[in-house]
């Protein structure tokens, strides 16, 4: 809980409290569409190589994590200390796994695995959401922990897989 204090009060000035509001709220979706826009742009049709994978990594993990924030049924830090503010509304009722990272992580895998370049970036908005989601008192650091741990553990061998079928 220390590390989630920590956390919300980094978003304290409007600034940071705004970012992390929409670094969530592009963790809602909004952000998916507008990479795969850069990455056609970047790479024209080869890029569906790119996406392709990342795709199927969000639509696996999205059919796994529901049941498993259900089953491991934890509440979210605003709940477990009311005095932390609440900046935006949640998707779902649990804490754990961070949903938001978790496809992240998922979504940035086959990136970086397959466009190297795209590196620094994947790294900073993965660890901006993982900050945004601690920072809004909607997850614990081990919430968005986990969270990368699941994406990461779909998004690699799905690309490994997809590479290998598809060359």
């Amino acid at each position: 809980m220390r590390a989630v204090r920590a956390a919300a009060r980094s978003a304290r000035p409007a600034p940071l409290k705004i970012l992390a509001i929409v670094l969530s709220k592009l963790g809602n979706g909004w952000i998916y569409p507008l990479l795969a826009a850069a990455i056609l742009v970047k790479w024209r049709l080869s890029g569906l190589r790119i996406i392709a994978p990342a795709a199927v990594s969000a639509i696996l993990l999205h059919g796994v994590y529901p049941y498993l924030k259900d089953w491991c049924g934890r509440r979210r830090p605003f709940q477990a200390a009311p005095e932390l503010p609440k900046l935006l509304g949640t998707l779902d009722a649990h804490s754990f796994p961070s949903g938001h990272t978790m496809t992240m992580v998922g979504v940035l895998t086959p990136v970086v695995m397959l466009w190297p370049a795209a590196t620094a970036s994947a790294v900073l908005m993965g660890l901006g959401m993982a900050w945004s989601r601690v920072a809004t008192a909607h997850h614990y650091p081990s919430d968005v922990l986990a969270g990368a741990a699941l994406g990461f553990g779909v998004g690699y061998p799905m690309t490994e897989w997809t590479v290998r079928l598809f060359g």
